[in-house]
């Protein structure tokens, strides 16, 4: 499964700076703060919230934080008001991009991702050109030097997860959007350890993008996820290991 979910792996491998911490907090504060306002505050009854939550946690965010995101998002504090867009396009070599985005102002937001899109050769299309591409998925990883594929297999299974497949030294788990909060818990309690666990759009097929197209795709993905609205950026691109060594050079 070369492609998005290769490259998330090569960056999460790099250092993580003061700057791009806080530019992760920034988003996932948002995300805790809209889930909150559209499900609640309590992450027992709200699944995306408890998901948000230990998305948080996991990245060491403090308690304080969550918990003032969770109040912004049930309007107990005074916050920015949050809306949810998404927009579709098409990057170099043919590949499908999805974009997420959490923003106060879509004006602001669609001017900056279009004008990446047309910095790198991309175009930027109309609702619903490429998400008919992608299905909606719970998306967890482990790490393969530490758990064997049966083991981690089994527990996948027992908790709803309907795929596992190995890419390079990872573990990649897909299921049903429900059943997120279900499979990591499954696996915590195998002690199994979680590298990640999001909803994501996992692509139905994928696009070969090799040579300067590569590079230039690379590129543009990193510069959207740069952005402080875009909240996750998926992509249906497929680059074989040498060409991602290239472009990652």
């Amino acid at each position: 499964m070369a492609g998005h979910s290769k490259w998330k792996q090569i960056k999460r491998k790099k250092a993580v700076t003061d700057a791009r911490r806080g530019a992760l907090f920034t988003k996932l504060i948002r995300e805790i703060t809209i889930a909150a306002k559209q499900g609640g505050g309590d992450p027992a009854g709200n699944a995306r919230l408890r998901t948000a939550i230990d998305a948080a946690k996991a990245e060491n965010m403090p308690l304080d934080n969550i918990e003032r995101a969770v109040k912004k998002g049930t309007g107990e504090l005074e916050g920015v008001q949050y809306e949810e867009v998404s927009y579709e396009g098409y990057g170099p070599g043919g590949a499908a991009i999805f974009i997420e985005a959490t923003t106060d102002n879509a004006n602001r937001t669609v001017a900056e991702i279009r004008h990446l899109f047309q910095r790198y050769g991309g175009n930027l299309g109309a609702a619903k050109s490429v998400a008919w591409m992608f299905d909606r998925k719970a998306h967890v990883t482990l790490d393969a030097t530490k758990v064997d594929e049966d083991t981690a297999m089994e527990a996948a299974l027992d908790a709803g997860a309907e795929d596992l497949v190995r890419d390079g030294d990872v573990f990649l788990l897909t299921g049903p959007v429900h059943q997120l909060h279900e499979i990591t818990e499954q696996l915590k309690q195998r002690k199994i350890p979680v590298q990640s666990a999001e909803i994501g759009m996992v692509p139905k097929s994928t696009v070969k993008v090799d040579g300067k197209d590569a590079k230039k795709l690379l590129e543009l993905i990193e510069e959207l996820e740069a952005l402080d609205d875009v909240a996750k950026v998926s992509s249906n691109f497929d680059i074989d290991a040498e060409a991602m060594a290239a472009a990652t050079a």
